[in-house]
């Protein structure tokens, strides 16, 4: 049976594009790998996550061409792995991105907390047990 050789992006549909690359570059420390309009039309940005290869693409429809997004609770989320969650957590927070749930302690001894991006997509936050 053929397999795939490896995953290169994840792609999440936005609302406003600049409000969720803001985001992910604020909050999260992300980087804007490059971006551009897609045959279809569609405002593309791809975000470098660090010590991976695998990208985050985020997609802005042109108007009238899509219904605006509206993530159900718990449909899916982003997990990163953070050296410090608290350090992190307030950081985040200082630049207006507070924690929307946790930290919790987990039954392996990590911690876990959530970020809410813009239209409501769950970022999970790591910070492995020692």
């Amino acid at each position: 049976m053929p397999t795939v050789t490896r995953l290169l992006h994840t792609r999440y549909r936005v609302n406003d594009l600049a409000a969720s690359v803001k985001f992910y570059t604020e909050a999260l420390g992300l980087k804007v790998s490059r971006q551009h309009t897609s045959p279809r039309g569609a405002q593309l940005a791809f975000l470098a996550t660090p010590n991976s290869t695998e990208e985050i693409e985020l997609c802005q429809m042109p108007d009238g061409k899509a219904e605006p997004v509206k993530v159900q609770s718990d449909l899916t989320h982003l997990a990163f792995e953070v050296e410090n969650l608290a350090a992190f957590a307030a950081e985040a927070a200082a630049k207006g991105y507070p924690l929307s749930d946790g930290p919790t302690v987990t039954g392996s001894g990590s911690l876990i907390a959530f970020l809410d991006a813009p239209e409501g997509y769950e970022i999970e936050l790591i910070q492995r047990a020692k």
